[in-house]
């Protein structure tokens, strides 16, 4: 099934598209270029015969100590039974005045809206095009993004110790 899809994306948007398969995890996973996300996305959801019209969830990845983070989309299609492992990797300096960017994908599965607010909030990617970006889990003038392998807990929030 996976080099069929590879084969559609091919077909539709260039092999440019493509970065890299993974084909030594449990499942597959199918490396595609950051600004290929959105068009690829609709293209997954919105062919006969693949119809991945379910988003079941998002994953950001911090490969610390490299420059580079990652998000992992998990795809399924009810229909056919199938699922599908897409990501993109963008490279990023980790200052917290510049965070890694990457294109919101909820026009294409609204459930997107509160997976890419947790990755925001937890890890810092910045989702351009996001109709609410904003923190879910944290207070909003929290400092810092917990789930980077770099980042050092704070000691006081408002005054109050946390440790």
């Amino acid at each position: 099934m996976i080099s069929k899809i590879k084969d559609l994306i091919i077909t539709n948007m260039g092999e440019q598209a493509i970065v890299r398969l993974e084909e030594e995890h449990l499942q597959p996973v199918l490396v595609i270029r950051v600004d290929d996300l959105v068009e690829t996305a609709f293209l997954l959801r919105d062919t006969e015969g693949y119809y991945f019209d379910f988003l079941s969830n998002i994953s950001a990845v911090d490969y610390f100590p490299e420059q580079r983070f990652g998000v992992v989309y998990h795809l399924a299609s009810i229909p056919y039974q199938t699922q599908l492992t897409l990501k993109v990797e963008m490279e990023n300096d980790r200052q917290l005045d510049n965070l890694p960017e990457i294109p919101s994908v909820s026009t294409v599965w609204r459930t997107a809206d509160w997976h890419e607010r947790e990755a925001f909030d937890l890890m810092g990617i910045f989702f351009t095009g996001h109709p609410d970006l904003r923190r879910i889990l944290l207070p909003d003038d929290w400092q810092g993004y917990p789930l980077r392998k770099d980042y050092e807990d704070a000691d006081t929030y408002h005054g109050i110790a946390i440790k």
